[in-house]
């Protein structure tokens, strides 16, 4: 079990950490994304489901 764990602080002293602005970048493009497509996904619902609506009455 502790060989694990060397062999993890060992892996992770090898990784390569972004800076504090590209996670900020990142972090804004990623929430941005998201907000973009359940918007999307959200118009397309209120479509589908007025369409619907349309053709049962």
């Amino acid at each position: 079990m502790s060989e694990f764990f060397t062999g993890v602080i060992r892996e992770m002293k090898k990784v390569s950490w972004p800076k504090r602005k590209e996670l900020t970048r990142y972090t804004v493009i990623v929430v941005t994304t998201v907000a973009i497509m359940s918007l999307f996904f959200a118009v397309v619902d209120l479509g589908i489901s007025e369409l619907i609506r349309l053709v049962l009455e």
